[in-house]
């Protein structure tokens, strides 16, 4: 039988320098930005106006116009796919209502004629942005707490069962790094930017991590029932083996969907789509490579703080 577990050392080096990287990344981000990636309107507050116009237009003649009405932080964003010819996305500080509308009458004078039914501008004022980010942290804290104290309860019969609990809040800490730094390195290389968006994929690659984790935890308690005399590390290595070809087949038929929109997609969509990709493919990842590993390793003292 292959042990998989058996290369947990190098797991742990590589998943370690997938981790460095993107907290180098986002450290970059922090001293040349001030924020660890860069936060859209959602969050640190500002307008995003989507416009698509009658005839083609310039990313110059927008960038004229805003900047007739002094708005800072300014991001001009040609939007491509079906039905989004002469359309774009942009992103400015905070205005008011009744600036937003002076401004596209400017577009109309200045660039070219509108098209009503696909105009629309969304403003956050920065304390709303504020309160967005402080609810996005406590709802992974909370989720991690929650997760942690279920599994605990659910596997009281094997023994350690916190050790479980941990495993697999460290697996999905694991991916949450891994997309946090993607976003960091996608906002230095392509421009994109943070938004309430990036919280759905953040919560939702949360729960797929942890879904995955569980299914080869529960089979693990199953097995240690079935074979009590056998060792631990045979044991998980067995579980590993009966349940990776179902945690593969949910996730390649979601990334094969995932795919399909990142190659033909809309512009204003893809930043979205690809965190989802990457973080579920790291979720795949660290259910098999981290959790797994790491709950071995505690179990046979290889971790110098958690030693028994």
């Amino acid at each position: 039988m292959f042990n998989l577990v058996q290369g947990r050392r190098n797991y742990f080096i590589f998943s370690g320098i997938l981790i460095g990287l993107g907290i180098a990344a986002m450290i970059y981000s922090l001293i040349t930005t001030g924020a660890v990636f860069p936060l859209g309107v959602d969050f640190r507050g500002g307008t995003r106006f989507e416009l698509q116009f009658s005839q083609p237009v310039t990313e110059s003649q927008i960038e004229t116009v805003f900047n007739e009405f002094d708005l800072s932080n300014l991001s001009v964003i040609a939007l491509r796919g079906e039905g989004l010819e002469n359309a774009w996305q942009i992103r400015s500080s905070f205005v008011t209502p009744e600036d937003g509308q002076a401004v596209l009458d400017a577009l109309e004078t200045q660039a070219a004629p509108l098209l009503p039914e696909t105009t629309s501008v969304q403003s956050v004022s920065p304390s709303v942005g504020n309160e967005v980010t402080r609810a996005a942290f406590v709802a992974i804290m909370v989720a991690a707490v929650v997760i942690l104290f279920y599994i605990m309860i659910t596997f009281r019969q094997v023994p350690n069962s916190f050790r479980y609990g941990a495993s697999a809040v460290a697996a999905m800490i694991h991916d949450l790094f891994i997309i946090f730094g993607f976003a960091a390195i996608m906002g230095m290389l392509r421009g994109w930017e943070v938004d309430a968006l990036f919280l759905t994929a953040v919560l939702t690659i949360a729960g797929f991590s942890l879904q995955d984790t569980i299914v080869v935890f529960d089979r693990i308690r199953e097995n240690i029932a079935r074979r009590p005399l056998e060792k631990f590390e045979t044991v998980v290595n067995r579980s590993v083996l009966e349940t990776i070809h179902r945690s593969l087949a949910t996730q390649l038929n979601a990334m094969f969907v995932m795919v399909a929109i990142l190659l033909f997609g809309g512009a204003s969509i893809k930043p979205f789509i690809a965190v989802l990709f990457v973080g579920m493919l790291s979720g795949t990842y660290s259910s098999i490579f981290t959790a797994v590993p790491l709950l071995v390793a505690w179990e046979k003292n290889e971790i110098p703080f958690l030693k028994a």
